[in-house]
């Protein structure tokens, strides 16, 4: 991982420089894998953040704000018992090890001092935060590890705290570069450079060890049994240098993204391994990089955690829905042949004194076709011909009912999946706790989930819809679910207002209010682009947006939320862009 030792000593001197002496305010627990620490300074508040996921696994300070359970964990409740008006006495790094521990001075019930020590390990899938009391033992911890899943390093309350296993490494901030080379210089004579350097180094990533081949190597991968003196004798003087780097923590926070955006990898060096292929940029701080490489990645991952059960209901919904339409089509199908029942018993009736009871069949001549050509038809043998014709009849009547329902029946299973379509579409794009409150609301009102007990708690009262300007100076408002969708355009919106909407994709509804004035065309455009945006065309370019005034548009009676039939409407396309879309934001 790129959050290697050498980038937490780093990290460590930022949280000296600006947290020591603060004192702990509030401590929240986001996720269950999360803590948030706000701590309270002479210049003002800082937020802590601590994660032990896995794949993003951190400790830096944070400008976003997690929206929080409404009910606290009990760790959470632990630390605030423990540590709450707690001072910030120290920060230490064991070597280059990928842990931080921070010493608070606290107080005890009966009021004496007390140290406690809280343990951020970052190391990938077994990062932990564990908080450690003044005799050495741990009072609890992130993620209890039992002699069932490691029988060396137990991490339960009352357990003595070690340090994780030291690994046969060499540290930068204590081995001379003449060792680190000579090591490097042992390994096996097929083994890369970098691999050679990262097995040989405490606390640097796989970037940091590439990088360091990279200008080793000007651009080419080397091999340890093929390196020159010369490259030795590059790489004695790049190691050296990194090590002051490294002991001054003076390096400086990049971070490198792909052509498209997307980040890729972030150090305390410069980046240069990906030449053309990657856009490296300088960031403010360390914890701004760290929150501009981490920050979205890990709140859609909160959300998604806590969407599970919505989208459990939603799958099951969708999956219960597509059974039951296959199967009405299948019976669709049949009620196709009803006309040959009609025709069968019509022969049957201009045939009667031809036949008698006890035939198993008959053939007939059928008169609907030219040449009257024959035509054999089953029969019970126990019914008289009459009532074989009679059998049919009913059959065919049978056939032509079922033939009606089914095609109503169809039909309102097609909108109803319309309609989840138009949820999942409103869940993948749900930001916070809020959203998901809502969400559940709307299928509750649905009947997919159950009404709540009464005296649980509630979201807050209704929110407004999204709201945007135009570079023109027109408002524009986007609905953020389907409940919202109906009370803008249905409520809201005034009849000659510009109501938008994706074409045949999911999304919300956009309303592009005129107040009397005539639209223009960059008003359209970013009507367009808005509704592009929130919508599941998000992901593509050139997205088919529907306009109509909004006179045009009604809700058939019986409806689902959201939906709504229109006339009169034009289409435009738009390509979505969440900077551009920002943009036109309107925050109150």
């Amino acid at each position: 991982m790129a959050l290697d030792g050498a980038f937490l000593r780093h990290l460590k001197r930022g949280i000296e420089e600006a947290a020591l002496g603060a004192r702990v305010d509030k401590i929240y627990q986001p996720a269950r894998d999360e803590l948030v620490f706000s701590l309270r300074t002479r210049e003002g508040a800082l937020r802590l953040l601590m994660s032990a996921r896995a794949d993003s696994a951190r400790i830096h300070f944070t400008q976003i704000v997690p929206e929080n359970p409404k009910q606290p964990p009990m760790l959470c409740m632990l630390l605030r018992k423990r540590l709450s008006g707690a001072r910030l006495r120290a920060v230490r790094q064991p070597g280059l090890e990928r842990m931080l521990c921070l010493d608070f001075e606290s107080v005890s019930e009966l009021g004496d001092p007390l140290l406690l020590t809280l343990a951020v390990e970052v190391m990938g899938r077994y990062s932990n935060v564990v908080l450690v009391g003044e005799d050495g033992k741990i009072v609890d911890a992130l993620r209890r590890v039992d002699a069932s899943m490691s029988s060396e390093r137990l991490i339960l309350p009352g357990v003595e705290y070690r340090l994780p296993p030291p690994q046969d490494k060499l540290c930068l901030l204590t081995a001379g570069r003449e060792e680190i080379v000579a090591r490097v210089h042992a390994a096996s004579p097929g083994t890369g450079l970098a691999k050679a350097l990262l097995s040989a180094l405490q606390g640097l990533s796989p970037v940091v060890c590439r990088e360091l081949q990279h200008l080793v190597g000007r651009g080419r991968e080397l091999r340890v049994g093929e390196m020159t003196e010369e490259q030795f004798g590059r790489l004695s003087f790049f190691v050296g240098r990194l090590a002051e780097t490294v002991k001054n923590a003076d390096g400086a926070p990049y971070m490198a993204v792909d052509l498209s955006g997307k980040p890729l990898d972030f150090s305390f060096l410069p980046i240069t391994q990906y030449g053309t292929a990657a856009v490296v940029a300088r960031k403010p701080g360390f914890s701004e990089l760290l929150d501009a490489f981490y920050g979205e990645r890990d709140r859609l991952e909160r959300i998604h955690a806590r969407s599970l059960d919505l989208l459990r209901v939603l799958t099951n919904a969708s999956e219960r829905l597509s059974r039951r339409i296959n199967a009405q089509q299948a019976d669709l199908k049949r009620c196709a042949r009803r006309d040959e029942l009609r025709v069968s018993g019509d022969l049957l009736n201009a045939n009667l004194y031809r036949l008698e009871k006890g035939l198993s069949s008959a053939e007939l001549p059928n008169f609907y076709e030219a040449g009257e050509p024959p035509v054999r038809i089953p029969l019970d043998p126990l019914l008289t011909p009459a009532q074989n014709a009679q059998k049919y009849y009913k059959e065919y009547r049978k056939a032509k009912t079922a033939e009606e329902v089914l095609t109503v029946q169809i039909e309102k299973s097609r909108k109803e999946l319309a309609y989840l379509d138009t949820v999942f579409e409103e869940l993948s794009r749900a930001a916070s706790e809020r959203d998901l409150d809502e969400i559940r609301a709307e299928l509750t009102g649905q009947a997919y989930l159950r009404a709540p007990k009464a005296g649980a708690k509630r979201g807050g009262g209704e929110r407004q819809p999204l709201e945007f300007r135009s570079s023109d100076g027109f408002s524009i408002f986007a609905g953020r679910n389907n409940r919202q969708n109906d009370l803008l355009t249905l409520k809201r919106a005034k009849k000659n207002d510009l109501w938008f909407h994706t074409k045949n994709i999911p999304g919300s509804h956009v309303i592009l209010s005129l107040g009397g004035k005539k639209p223009t065309p960059a008003a359209v455009a970013a009507a367009a682009l808005i509704a592009a945006y929130h919508s599941r065309g998000r992901g593509s370019s050139n997205v088919a947006v529907d306009y109509a005034p909004v006179r045009f548009v009604s809700k058939p009676q019986g409806a689902k939320p959201g939906m709504v039939v229109y006339v009169g409407n034009k289409t435009v396309f738009a390509s979505p862009d969440a900077d551009a879309v920002e943009r036109l934001r309107v925050r109150r």
